[in-house]
């Protein structure tokens, strides 16, 4: 579980990065995250890692207090939360098993890092993550030779080959064509229902969200709007997240669940 008791983040410079968050998370649910552009989405997601800290409240995972982690036991809670970001992080002149395998380094002898040794059970747990994405075929090729979707899906894989129980994604399908988002997004879907892995996904595009995901949350202006199911959300919710403005989305008009949504 993720619980958030009265949380608020509040950057030097004076901005209300989050105001009075009160949440929970059960184990095993697929979350999106909506809102616009500085609504506060990413600093959400960024403060269970400790990539952000919380400035006010408690932040409680598995019952352990985020905050008071610190050297080793900070570096060990990590290795529990996946990290997926839109600029994919890959190793582009490295192979894509290479790239799945360097997951693994945290908890390898120093010898064996530097070396690049990695057990046979190492490479076929990182084979079977790169099948989990479908991208299999690709594993003995260099990362600059494939498409971005091909390079997200790496980075997804590299992130279960971690074995987490939570993955965080910021944005990965952002700048991902819409059909490839989509094939990405259903990749997402598949991991949580057949790992049981915890998905938080900051996502711009609300046709996805509310397609794939089965909680939706709305964040404006570091406010919790709306959470609740992605079947209710709404154009009143969408408004009142979006304070009436063009919802972002993957293509230019979508129906969802007899809902046109236009954007622009």
């Amino acid at each position: 579980m993720i619980e958030f008791i009265d949380v608020s983040k509040t950057y030097p410079n004076g901005t209300k990065g989050l105001k009075h968050i009160n949440l929970q998370i059960e184990q095993g649910e697929f979350i999106a995250i909506i809102g616009l552009s500085g609504a506060g989405k990413s600093t959400l997601i960024r403060t269970i890692n400790r990539m952000i800290d919380i400035t006010e409240g408690q932040l409680l995972v598995d019952g352990t207090d985020v905050m008071s982690l610190k050297g080793k036991d900070l570096r060990r809670f990590r290795r529990k939360i996946g990290m997926i970001f839109q600029s994919f992080n890959l190793v582009s002149r490295s192979t894509v098993i290479k790239n799945v395998l360097s997951s693994n380094v945290p908890d390898m002898p120093w010898y064996k890092t530097l070396f690049g040794i990695y057990s046979q059970e190492q490479k076929l747990r990182a084979l079977e993550a790169l099948d989990k994405v479908n991208i299999l075929e690709k594993a003995y090729n260099r990362c600059d030779e494939l498409s971005g979707g091909q390079m997200q899906r790496v980075a997804l894989a590299r992130t279960v080959n971690q074995n987490p129980s939570i993955i965080l994604a910021d944005e990965p399908v952002a700048s991902l064509d819409p059909i490839i988002a989509d094939v990405v997004m259903s990749d997402f879907a598949r991991i949580n229902k057949d790992l049981n892995i915890s998905i938080l996904i900051n996502i711009h595009h609300v046709d996805l969200a509310l397609k794939y995901a089965t909680r939706v949350i709305g964040i404006r202006a570091g406010e919790i709007v709306y959470d609740g199911p992605a079947s209710d959300v709404s154009q009143e919710v969408l408004n009142l997240v979006y304070m009436g403005k063009a919802v972002p989305q993957s293509t230019d008009r979508v129906e969802i669940e007899g809902m046109v949504i236009n954007n622009g």
